[in-house]
């Protein structure tokens, strides 16, 4: 499990949509759940950016469920999606959907 309190960002999953909408803010409360992963190395689309952004490891796109604080102070349930690797740790941590 991962016990944290961090802001975060969400968006959406595709790189244009990145480019004209903010990220909405929000905090991790307590830990994540149901953790997966959906996808490894060369399965990843954004594979070239994040070697280049954030070093080079063997990047793995997960998902799990946590309850977020939004920046309007409401409290919900949610599926969040981040790239993870090695020695890199966690990067990109978007809200995907709210399952409350």
């Amino acid at each position: 499990m991962h016990n944290m309190a961090r802001e975060c960002h969400s968006s959406t999953s595709h790189e244009h949509k990145r480019r004209l909408q903010m990220p909405e803010k929000f905090k991790i409360i307590g830990s994540i759940s149901n953790v997966e992963t959906f996808a490894v190395s060369h399965s990843i689309r954004d594979l070239n950016r994040l070697n280049r952004m954030y070093g080079r490891g063997r990047w793995r796109k997960r998902k799990g469920v946590a309850t977020i604080e939004l920046s309007n102070g409401n409290i919900r349930l949610a599926e969040l999606h981040w790239y993870e690797a090695h020695g890199i740790g966690k990067r990109e941590i978007r809200r995907k959907r709210f399952l409350d």
